[in-house]
């Protein structure tokens, strides 16, 4: 059974950063996509950032409304994967879910979430203006 915990939330002024991070139990985490999902009030639960590996190179995937200021990594040592999010906006106000997906042979990061089977509890991000 795969569990994941993200930390990392909190409430940052426009343009500050934060970073969140995700913890995940499992022995086979470098063989799963990872990725970020956001949902704010009133609105569908949206993908942010995807990562992967395949043939040892790291392939990523954002959604457009965060690319340039969003940046996600992994580290397959220590089983976590993070969100580095910069210039953040008040739009980016949402609860931030970490997601780990049985990744399928090829580059293309996934951004269905139906594809991501395991979740965490989410974690609160709130960006005033």
């Amino acid at each position: 059974q795969v569990q994941l915990v993200e930390s990392g939330g909190g409430l940052v002024q426009a343009g500050g950063s934060l970073r969140l991070s995700c913890a995940v139990s499992g022995r086979t985490f470098s063989s799963y996509t990872m990725g970020w999902f956001r949902q704010a009030p009133g609105k569908e639960r949206e993908f942010v950032a995807g990562i992967k590996q395949s043939d040892y190179r790291w392939y990523t995937s954002y959604a457009s409304s965060v690319k340039g200021r969003f940046t996600i990594s992994r580290d397959n040592a220590k089983n976590t994967v993070a969100l580095q999010m910069n210039s953040l906006k008040a739009e980016d106000t949402a609860v931030y879910y970490c997601a780990a997906s049985s990744s399928l042979p090829g580059i293309a990061v996934t951004s269905n979430l139906k594809e991501y089977a395991y979740w965490g509890q989410g974690t609160q991000v709130s960006v005033s203006s």
